[in-house]
């Protein structure tokens, strides 16, 4: 099997001159640095949810060992989640030609024969085994996230989340394995490529080389400008989902990456509408709804109107998301979360509860910790940009926290039940 070249378990029958040590360890060591960056922006993404607050916040149950999350989520700087957010997926997306590059460049040994010779040559095909899937299926599932299409089965949550732990253990693995060799390679080549694309490269994974090559139709520089050329271009049509104005419009793979839908204050993007969360307009009529506030001194139902005859505060808060898509700074003003806490007898700001209009779904209940709740900027809005919100921005009034994740700045509030969490 191994010496017919019909079959993939052959040498022969790999035919591209372009692969070689050179080339995937170029791609090796873009990864490298490119994955860490995405493995430490998702856990930082993840610790924003404080999921060690409440189980309505944290969609891992069973996380065991991997829950370390020991820091109560910050609310400066306040674009702290829309950074990180924003890199862990325009990096993502920019990453997938060289992933798929990177792939291509060592499918010869996924079938390379017999499969072990030693027990570092299982480790390392093992490694390989793992990080090959775990990469595709990581990329796959952030891609589908950010475009919304749920056609996983099971929770994204889940999934991503121990999904990156088992990638990430076989990429430090492989990493261990592989990086010296492919710094070794890098050396000696003083960093260009062999003079000949035919040219067998002097490195010991022979089993990247074609014994019998194809005639070169391109350098490997000239593919590695090509693998660049199409990251460049997917950086360039997502990236733009951070930011306002004209650049939103060349975000055409994002699916907030159209203009503000609408104008005028409210025209900033949002992920749900109050048509999809159920909400309608009797229930958000301003002479039926009531806020219930609950603490140590009992409960209040509060109005619309009684509660813009509370002092009122202004902050200036993106709105920022897990698909990575956010909004520039927009004016809120509304009523302190800890003037609300002091109302029901919390003084000191606790941890606080709060319920949505919505009855299904996702994160229509969300916990934030006391030192949220604590911060001036912290506002049960009922005005953005000098007008009242929108029902679909989440009229009659809405949670905005600085820093927090679009989830849980809470739509359409219901109940607050401030030193519960549940």
């Amino acid at each position: 099997m191994r010496d017919d070249t019909r079959l993939p378990t052959s040498p022969g029958f790999w035919r591209s001159p372009l692969r070689g040590p050179w080339f995937t360890s170029v791609l090796g060591l873009v990864l490298l640095a490119g994955i860490t960056v995405l493995f430490v922006t998702g856990l930082i993404s993840y610790a924003a949810y404080n999921p060690d607050l409440s189980p309505v916040n944290d969609k891992t149950p069973d996380k065991g060992i991997l829950g370390f999350y020991l820091f109560s989520w910050p609310t400066d700087p306040h674009w702290l989640y829309r950074v990180n957010q924003g890199v862990h997926v325009t990096l993502g997306v920019t990453l997938i030609p060289v992933l798929l590059a990177k792939l291509w460049s060592v499918v010869p040994q996924l079938f390379t024969l017999p499969p072990a010779r030693s027990l570092a040559h299982a480790l390392e095909r093992i490694s390989l085994l793992l990080l090959v899937g775990g990469a595709l299926f990581e990329f796959t599932t952030g891609v589908l996230n950010v475009q919304l299409d749920y056609v996983f089965p099971g929770s994204f949550y889940p999934l991503h989340f121990y999904g990156a732990w088992v990638f990430f253990a076989a990429f430090v693995a492989h990493a261990v394995l592989k990086v010296p060799a492919a710094v070794r390679n890098l050396r000696r080549l003083r960093a260009a490529e062999p003079a000949s694309s035919q040219e067998p490269a002097p490195a010991p994974e022979q089993e990247l080389v074609s014994p019998r090559p194809d005639p070169a139709t391109v350098s490997r520089r000239g593919a590695l400008w090509f693998v660049g050329g199409g990251s460049l271009l997917l950086f360039a049509t997502t990236a733009g989902q951070s930011f306002d104005g004209p650049l939103r419009r060349t975000a055409l793979l994002a699916p907030h990456g159209g203009p503000d839908p609408g104008s005028g204050p409210n025209g900033f993007q949002i992920n749900k509408t109050a048509a999809y969360a159920g909400i309608t307009a009797p229930e958000t009529d301003e002479d039926a709804w009531r806020l219930v506030v609950t603490g140590r001194s009992g409960t209040l139902r509060l109005s619309r109107a009684q509660l813009r005859e509370l002092p009122l505060h202004s902050a200036a808060l993106p709105i920022a998301c897990v698909e990575g898509w956010s909004t520039s700074d927009q004016w809120w003003r509304g009523v302190r979360l800890r003037d609300l806490a002091a109302l029901v007898g919390h003084d000191d700001p606790p941890d606080v509860f709060v319920e949505s209009l919505q009855r299904r779904g996702a994160f229509r209940h969300a916990a934030l910790r006391a030192n949220q709740v604590a911060d001036p900027r912290s506002l049960l809005a009922l005005y953005v940009n000098g007008e009242s919100l929108t029902p679909d921005h989440g009229y009659p009034a809405r949670v905005i926290v600085p820093a927090a994740p679009g989830v849980l700045n809470t739509k359409w509030v219901a109940r607050m039940t401030f030193g519960e969490t549940r």
